[in-house]
């Protein structure tokens, strides 16, 4: 059989058996098909605007029938879209199956799409598998733009993410960093894995604020069920790609996976809200108040002024957004900054002595730039490295525009490599290096700000899209390596020495350390401190 036959046949049968399409597809025959050209591949209804001339482009390699070019992705998309900027530019477009992408890895384009044309992008493409999960797209993350979503991000930036209610709920980060402390400390000599304990600090933490407890939904664990959800979402449905092979999600399984993890979340959701709704007649402070009671009481208001109605899906739809990427997007950081400064002994030493330098007996938490500077460094330059989203939450035009000087069709997907971004020569000196110092007032990037007003570093996002809960996520991250640092001296244990040094990454809810950090940690106390906190 000849070479193209076998490469048809293997691409054939990644279809029929997977709807992860493209986690196949980059370790078959297909990986070694020719690359578009160097210039952005244009479908006939994506031509250069006729007011700012762009060159002809060159003649482009046929993208496959079905599956367009997947073959030139891996799961690891962000680096596959690096790999293909390198040669076609900062902007160009692929067939995702039967959808139009375009993928954007510059500051500029970035600035373009997200703030010169924010209204334009201000939307998001249709997923069978957001709507199903987010109740009809009635969370904040994924829904369309429009009233609606304007109503719940109000919600989420004004009532449950405001940095008093961010202050509000030090105490609960006080008792969980504790906890994890004494976990740390009842290991003694013992290697411990951090990664895991790192989870189960950041469920707890969200699940407290969120609901105002642990739960443990029917014996599951939450953090399983959230890495379920999490496959779910960055699965890939032939229904929303190649549609009229929609009927595969179903043969394969896949449409009753995501029926059960939807319906193992509502259960848990309804579970919630009975419980929150049977106490609602409780006094409880305001400033006390868990995220469930906030959207519970916005709720009530809606009703008596007979304005926006903020339904039972909507609530819950809005709790999973607060799971999903508010425990990613801390976990991650966490697991990687504790990875770089194992990795880099001088940084470590060093955020090290500077937290120490502080009493740990001041229990006021105030805003994250505010706190110990290199550590705030840290943060910054693990964030460049390993953003929560590599590729940010991808946007869609909401009608026609134009994108450095190209006309862009409404519904088209766009992608902004962030990972890229932030790896930019032109913008950052050694950009591959771990080097804090280049965050401080004397480095290349002080004064580079996180929040979105700095286009080459952009982990949040920015623009009305970005991530509301940026505020929220910080003080936790360094609530916990603050303590971390603080109380314990870290090394990788020898056994384990090679792959704690590892960063290789791993797709999981998104991209994370493949290996775990397993430490060995021996306590640090010093007589003038207070005593290490515990319960």
């Amino acid at each position: 059989m000849s070479s193209k036959s076998l490469c048809f046949l293997s691409l054939v049968s990644s279809i029929i058996n997977t709807p992860l399409l493209c986690n196949s597809l980059i370790h078959g025959h297909g990986s070694h098909l020719p690359l578009p050209p160097r210039h952005p591949y244009h479908p006939p209804n994506f031509s250069p605007a006729p007011t700012i001339p762009k060159p002809k482009p060159s003649p482009v390699t046929p993208s496959f029938p079905v599956i367009g070019h997947l073959q030139l992705l891996s799961p690891l998309l962000h680096r596959s879209i690096h790999h293909l900027s390198k040669d076609h530019g900062p902007i160009f477009l692929l067939r995702l199956g039967s959808v139009p992408a375009i993928f954007l890895s510059s500051a500029e384009l970035a600035k373009e799409a997200i703030k010169t044309r924010e209204i334009d992008f201000a939307t998001r493409p249709p997923s069978s598998v957001v709507d199903r999960l987010g109740y009809g797209t009635q969370d904040v993350a994924f829904a369309p733009y429009g009233p609606y979503w304007r109503r719940a991000r109000s919600a989420c930036v004004l009532h449950l993410l405001s940095p008093r209610r961010v202050r509000a709920f030090g105490s609960v980060r006080e008792e969980e960093v504790a906890l994890l402390l004494s976990a740390v400390r009842a290991a003694g000599p013992s290697p411990v894995n951090l990664s895991a304990m790192l989870i189960g600090v950041t469920n707890d933490i969200i699940c407290r604020v969120a609901l105002g407890r642990k739960y443990r939904p029917r014996g599951r664990d939450l953090g399983e069920m959230l890495k379920e959800m999490g496959a779910c979402l960055h699965a890939f449905p032939m229904k929303d790609f190649v549609p009229w092979l929609g009927w595969v999600d179903r043969i394969t399984g896949f449409n009753a996976r995501v029926e059960r993890c939807f319906e193992m979340f509502d259960e848990f959701l309804e579970e919630v809200l009975e419980d929150h709704l049977v106490g609602r007649g409780s006094d409880r402070a305001a400033e006390n108040a868990d995220f469930v009671d906030v959207l519970l009481s916005l709720k009530e208001q809606d009703e008596k002024d007979g304005g926006f109605d903020l339904g039972r899906d909507s609530l819950k739809a809005i709790i999973v957004d607060m799971f999903v990427a508010g425990t990613d997007t801390i976990l991650n950081t966490l697991e990687w900054t504790m990875a770089e400064l194992v990795r880099h002994p001088v940084a470590m030493r060093r955020a090290t002595e500077e937290v120490r330098r502080r009493r740990p007996d001041v229990k006021e938490e105030k805003s994250v730039d505010q706190t110990t500077d290199y550590l705030n460094a840290v943060v910054k330059e693990t964030l460049r490295l390993h953003p929560p989203f590599p590729m940010l939450v991808p946007r869609a035009a909401r009608r026609d525009t134009e994108l450095s000087g190209y006309k862009v069709p409404a519904n088209t997907t766009v992608f902004i490599n962030a990972w890229a971004i932030a790896r930019d020569p032109e913008y950052w000196k050694r950009p591959e290096e771990f080097w804090p110092e280049r965050f401080l007032d004397d480095g290349c990037g002080g004064g580079v700000d996180y929040r979105g007003q700095c286009f080459h570093f952009i982990p949040f996002g920015a623009g009305r899209r970005s991530c509301p809960g940026i505020e929220f996520s910080l003080v936790t991250i360094t609530c916990v390596m603050e303590n971390l640092l603080r109380w314990f001296d870290w090394e990788p244990a020898e056994e384990r020495k090679e792959d704690v040094l590892d960063m290789t990454e791993c797709r999981d809810i998104n991209v994370h350390k493949k290996f775990p950090l397993i430490l060995t940690a021996k306590p640090w106390i010093e007589d003038s401190y207070a005593p290490m906190p515990q319960l």
